[in-house]
């Protein structure tokens, strides 16, 4: 599955694509198969997102999405030296995926 992934314009928040807009969390983020380019241009433009991009992922039998690289797996969740800083996971089994 294909999946798209930035940053908010207004927050700077690492966001995922649901389909109509941008969630924070990893596990709300939708299969674009090849409407990745247009949408990642039409949401650039409206700037709503920064530099967007689209990248492989899995859709676990949990229901779970799985970022296939660890980059984006530790952008899931937030920084790795600082816990205290990290996004808290709809589901606490996500943290175990990160490495």
């Amino acid at each position: 599955m294909k999946i798209l992934t930035g940053n908010d314009l207004k927050t700077g928040a690492v966001v995922w694509w649901t389909g109509n807009d941008w969630s924070i969390y990893v596990d709300d983020a939708v299969d674009v198969g090849d409407q990745a380019e247009e949408i990642m241009a039409r949401e650039e433009a409206a700037r709503r997102v920064n530099v967007p991009y689209s990248l492989d992922a899995e859709r676990e039998d949990d229901g779970k999405v799985r970022p296939a690289h660890i980059k984006d797996r530790v952008r899931a969740l937030g920084p790795t030296v600082r816990p205290d800083l990290t996004l808290k996971p709809q589901s606490p089994e996500a943290i175990d995926w990160v490495i």
